[in-house]
């Protein structure tokens, strides 16, 4: 198995589970502090965003690129070089930024947010800033070797750790006020990168082949023209994600504002935004770890294709990972779209949310192709062009946002409109872009089959959802659902050839059996 599928594997799995953990983590949140907490946290987590994009530079993606270059080379000394000038750039920051955000957090309660509540939150998220900082560099070294094994690791301790945490803390200090209950919530998210954190430092200090704090300020001396190199991919990295999180960070303050021109509450704006962000996204982000665990591999692996100019394992690299990124996220299609309100009921107990999925969903296939595209543009050394497609997307967004949710007829429904107008205008660009810098053949048959099993397993899932009766409890009755129609449409997937064969023989057990079923098939 090469190194792309294994740690592609690896990642799955960890990422899978961390998603599985992480909806635990927002169902306790929910049931304990509500849409009203959810919608104060939710509200203060995109500041956080923001600080720790500053904070890392764009560095994880630039490491990951040099340190597989540089092993491809055996140049240990340089690899070094690349984490001592990594860390000296992301700890210096993390000093700048941890206190500014302490004591710019009243500032940005009173004036940024209508609801000036998100004051705790915000200074609850703020020791966080350090611990990413280093955690960010560590994880960009392991992926750069292409171990995926630690950062995948760290992920799940991080969500066990919060999770462990998050009940008894937010239950501890909600008789004192919503705000002290959503500030519980950030506490437990940092001591959980904390946990992380450790694990990676304990990992790096067995695996590595080189001692860090030999001479580290003469490396750093000496660091000037790797650091020439990291900020060539780390400063339009940077700025794609700074547009990102700058957007992300204006968002809940547009919404917020738009809302009240549109004559809405600021208790209910903040329920509202709650509803969209904290309840419905994530259900309709859910296989994004797929697509997240495929662009972490692919960085590395089409560097390392892209430096020895073989163009060919490039258009097969990302063919793979815009093909499972459209069979995952159809299947998430599927589910949530039939699936809608009664997931919604058995996970937060209430319905509210429905609406945005069944606004957004068809609509998400864009968002699950732009981070494989995303991570292809970055690794071909166009991470400028991919800042600019951003730009566009996110000011598209945002003004889009401000003149439908300012609109009585359309209130929050604005706000879900404009963002999924953003994501759609920035995974077009991110397309035509790629198409310009290497060749690729668009197999329109396979899309138009991927179309039709994910229309007929919609057709089928409503049968099935009809067919089982209200007298079964509605828990089951969605697990029972979702499992039939999982199933119907990987078979479908299979019959159809969606998958090759030699794809299939590489998952571990099932792999083989599956593969002879799907070759059975296409000689038929």
């Amino acid at each position: 198995m090469s190194k792309f599928l294994k740690g592609t594997m690896i990642l799955l799995v960890a990422g899978f589970v961390t998603r599985i953990l992480g909806f635990i983590n927002r169902i306790v949140l929910a049931r304990f502090i509500g849409e009203e907490g959810v919608g104060l946290y939710m509200m203060a987590f995109p500041t956080f965003i923001l600080v720790v994009t500053i904070t890392q530079l764009g560095l994880p993606v630039a490491i990951s690129k040099h340190v597989a270059e540089a092993e491809a080379q055996g140049d240990f000394a340089k690899i070094k070089k690349i984490l001592v000038v990594s860390l000296a750039t992301t700890i210096s920051l993390s000093l700048i930024f941890t206190p500014a955000l302490f004591f710019l957090a009243p500032q940005l309660s009173q004036i940024l947010f209508t609801d000036e509540r998100t004051l705790l939150p915000l200074l609850a998220i703020t020791p966080i800033i350090p611990i990413v900082a280093v955690s960010s560099v560590l994880r960009g070294y392991f992926q750069g070797r292409q171990n995926m094994k630690p950062g995948a690791i760290s992920q799940v301790i991080e969500q066990v750790v919060r999770i462990a945490l998050i009940a008894g803390l937010t239950k501890t200090f909600l008789p004192y006020g919503i705000e002290y209950a959503a500030a519980a919530a950030m506490a437990s998210a940092v001591i959980g990168e904390l946990a992380s954190l450790l694990y990676l430092i304990t990992t790096f200090k067995i695996k590595k082949k080189f001692r860090l704090r030999r001479n580290f300020f003469q490396f750093v001396q000496s660091g000037n023209k790797t650091l020439k190199e990291l900020m060539n991919i780390a400063l339009p990295t940077t700025g794609s994600r700074m547009i990102g999180s700058i957007s992300w960070f204006f968002e809940p303050i547009v919404v917020a504002h738009s809302l009240a021109i549109a004559g809405v509450a600021a208790t209910v704006a903040t329920k509202q935004y709650g509803a969209l962000t904290g309840f419905a996204l994530p259900l309709l982000m859910l296989p994004s770890f797929v697509m997240n665990s495929l662009s972490t591999s692919l960085v590395p692996a089409i560097s390392e294709a892209h430096s020895k100019k073989d163009f060919k394992m490039i258009e097969h690299r990302l063919q793979q990972s815009l093909r499972f990124s459209f069979l995952t996220g159809g299947l998430s299609i599927i589910i949530l779209y039939v699936l809608a309100e009664p997931l919604m009921r058995v996970m937060y107990g209430t319905d509210t949310g429905t609406e945005f999925i069944l606004l957004m969903a068809p609509f998400f296939l864009f968002y699950y192709f732009q981070a494989p595209l995303q991570a292809t543009l970055q690794a071909l050394d166009l991470a400028r062009a991919a800042m600019i497609n951003s730009l566009i997307g996110n000011i598209a967004k945002i003004a889009v946002i401000f003149m439908l949710a300012s609109q009585p007829a359309f209130g929050i429904k604005g706000a879900a409109l404009g963002l999924t107008m953003g994501f759609v205008l920035t995974t077009s660009l991110h397309f035509a872009t790629v198409l310009k810098a290497v060749s690729f053949t668009f197999h329109i048959r396979e899309y138009m089959k991927t179309f039709a099993v994910i229309a007929l397993s919609i057709y089928l899932g409503f049968l099935i959802w009809d067919s089982l009766g209200s007298n079964i409890a509605l828990s089951l009755r969605v697990l029972i659902s979702a499992t039939i129609i999982s199933v119907i449409y990987s078979f479908a997937v299979l019959l159809t050839g969606l998958i090759k064969k030699e794809e299939l023989i590489r998952i571990p057990v099932i792999g083989r059996p599956l593969s002879n079923l799907a070759f059975t098939a296409k000689k038929k």
